[in-house]
C-alpha cells in the first residue's frame, strides 16, 4: 500500500464515540443474557436479508464466548424506550498477526422494522471506528508498525441497503461467492480410489490434523486467515456438525483432501427441503491435481444421501485459484445465489 507502516499510517485513534438517535433510548455493550434478544433479531433480518438460511443461537453463543472478542468495547447494541433491541454490531479482530497483516469483521443488522431510519450508519460508523482502534493497538504490538488493515463485510446479493450502506463508507466490493445446490435424487458417481489413497469417515481423532490441513489447504485463498484451535474446537463440537456425513482422504496416514458437512434443520423450511450443508472442502496443496478434491466431496455426497437427505448445499469463491465452482458443477451442484464481500483497506 505504501512505505509506511500501519501503526505510523493510524497514528493515535481515539475510541469510539456512542452514537445519538432519537430512536434508540441506550446504546450499551452486550452481555450474556442478551444472547436469545439477538437471535430474534437475527432471524428477524434474516428473513429478509437471506431468506433460504437462518442463523443458529448457538453460533451467535459462540462468537461472544471467543477469548479474543471482548464484549465490552467489541460490541454495541441499540436498545428503544421499551428495552426491545432495535439493531446489534459487532467487531471481530481475527487473532493471526502472520505478515504484519491484520483482518477486522463488522457485522451486525437492524431489525427490519427500524430500517431506512439512520440507525445502520450510525452502527457501521462506530464499528469502522473500533475497527482502527483494533488495528492501532495491535499494530503497536508488531514488529516494524504492522502492513495492512482490513475491514471485510460480507452480504447477500438481495441486501441492497447492507451494500449501499457499506459503500456509502468507503467499503468497495472486493469478492463474489455463490451458493450452489446438489440435488441427491440422483446418486453421486464414486471415483476410483487412487492407489496409496484411503477415504473414511470424519472421526474426533482426526480433529488437530484435520485443523493443520485447513490451515495449509486455505493458505492461498482469498482472504482466509489460519483457523485457530479454540475456534475450531467451536466448530467441530458444534451440535450441527455431522462427522457422519464427512469425509477424508487420506495418503499413508496422513489426510490430504476433506468433505466436512453439518446439518441445521431449521434450513429445511426455508430451504424447502432436507439438506446437509457442506462447510468446507480442501485439498494440501502438495496433493492438489491428484483428485482427493472429486474423491472426497463425491464419498461425502454419498453419505448424505444414505441418509435420505435431498440436497447438499455449499458456498463456493467466484475465483477459487483452484477453480472450484468448475469441479462442484461437474458433480452436479448447480448455481443458486450470489453473496459479495465489501472490503476497506487501511
Amino acid at each position: 500500500m505504501t512505505d509506511t507502516s500501519l501503526a505510523e499510517r493510524l497514528g493515535a485513534v481515539a475510541a469510539p464515540r456512542v452514537p445519538v438517535h432519537p430512536d434508540v433510548a441506550v446504546w450499551r455493550s452486550v452481555s450474556r443474557t442478551d444472547i436469545d434478544g439477538i437471535h430474534a433479531l437475527t432471524v428477524a433480518a434474516d428473513r429478509v436479508d437471506h431468506p433460504t438460511w437462518t442463523t443458529p443461537r448457538e453460533e451467535i453463543a459462540d462468537q461472544f464466548a471467543l477469548r479474543h472478542l471482548d464484549p465490552e468495547r467489541d460490541t454495541l447494541v441499540a436498545v428503544d424506550r421499551d428495552g426491545a433491541l432495535l439493531a446489534v454490531g459487532v467487531v471481530l479482530l481475527h487473532p493471526a498477526r502472520d505478515d504484519g497483516r491484520l483482518t477486522g469483521f463488522p457485522s451486525g443488522t437492524v431489525h427490519p422494522d427500524h430500517r431506512r431510519r439512520g440507525i445502520g450508519a450510525k452502527l457501521l460508523e462506530w464499528e469502522r471506528q473500533r475497527a482502527r482502534e483494533q488495528f492501532a493497538e495491535a499494530a503497536a504490538t508488531l514488529e516494524g508498525g504492522g502492513a495492512v488493515g482490513k475491514m471485510t463485510i460480507f452480504a447477500d446479493e438481495a441486501n441492497v441497503g447492507l451494500r449501499a450502506l457499506a459503500e456509502s463508507f468507503g467499503f468497495g466490493v472486493d469478492r463474489w461467492f455463490t451458493t450452489m445446490v446438489r440435488d441427491l435424487a440422483d446418486a453421486p458417481v464414486l471415483p476410483p480410489v487412487p492407489d496409496g489413497f484411503e477415504v473414511t469417515a470424519y472421526t474426533s481423532a482426526r480433529d488437530l490434523d484435520t485443523l493443520r490441513a485447513r490451515n495449509d489447504a486455505f493458505r492461498d485463498h482469498w482472504g482466509s486467515r489460519p483457523t485457530d484451535a479454540e475456534r475450531w474446537a467451536q466448530f467441530v463440537g458444534s451440535e450441527f456438525f455431522r462427522p457422519d456425513l464427512s469425509r477424508l482422504v487420506l495418503d499413508d496416514g496422513r489426510i490430504v483432501g476433506f468433505c466436512l458437512a453439518s446439518v441445521n434443520e431449521d434450513d429445511w423450511e426455508t430451504l424447502g427441503a432436507s439438506n446437509s450443508c457442506i462447510d468446507l472442502i480442501g485439498v494440501v496443496r502438495s496433493h492438489r491435481g491428484r483428485g482427493p478434491a472429486p474423491l472426497v466431496v463425491s464419498h461425502s455426497l454419498a453419505a448424505i444421501r444414505d441418509a435420505r437427505l435431498a440436497k447438499a448445499v455449499l458456498d463456493v469463491d467466484t475465483e477459487s485459484p483452484t477453480r472450484a465452482n468448475t469441479l462442484y458443477e461437474r458433480l452436479g451442484f448447480v448455481a443458486t445465489e450470489r453473496s459479495l464481500a465489501l472490503v476497506e483497506r487501511v
